[in-house]
C-alpha cells in the first residue's frame, strides 16, 4: 500500500503547525464567506483553479488544505503532491470539524 503524500490533522492539532504554514481553502467563494466561515489567514483558492494558481508557489513550503468536510482538500493535497509539493497537511473533517470542536473558554 502506497503511503499518502500528506498528513491528516484534526482541528485540535492546528496550533501545532509550523509558523509560516500557508492555509489554502479550496472551497467556493460562497462557502468561504458562508455560515461555516473560514480560518483566520486562510487564502481562498477554489479546487477548480488550484492547478492554474500553484505555478509560483514554493514546493518546499508547508501547506494546509481546507474544505467543508475534508474530501476536496484531500483531492487538492494529492494534486499538489503530484506537482512536487512535499509538506502537505489535510484538515480532516474540514470546517465542519472545526465548528464542531469545542473551544477552551477563558477562566475568570
Amino acid at each position: 500500500m502506497t503511503p499518502r503524500p500528506y498528513l491528516d490533522i484534526t482541528p485540535t492539532q492546528l496550533a501545532t503547525l509550523a509558523p509560516g504554514t500557508r492555509l489554502i481553502d479550496v472551497r467556493e467563494p460562497d462557502e468561504f464567506t458562508g455560515p461555516l466561515g473560514h480560518l483566520p489567514g486562510a487564502e481562498l483558492v477554489p479546487l477548480g483553479t488550484l492547478e492554474a494558481t500553484l505555478g509560483g508557489w514554493a514546493r518546499q513550503a508547508p501547506l494546509l488544505l481546507i474544505c467543508r468536510s475534508g474530501g476536496r482538500s484531500e483531492q487538492a493535497a494529492r494534486m499538489l503532491a503530484r506537482s512536487g509539493f512535499r509538506h502537505l497537511y489535510n484538515l480532516a473533517g474540514g470546517m465542519l470539524a472545526v465548528r464542531a470542536t469545542p473551544v477552551a473558554q477563558p477562566q475568570g
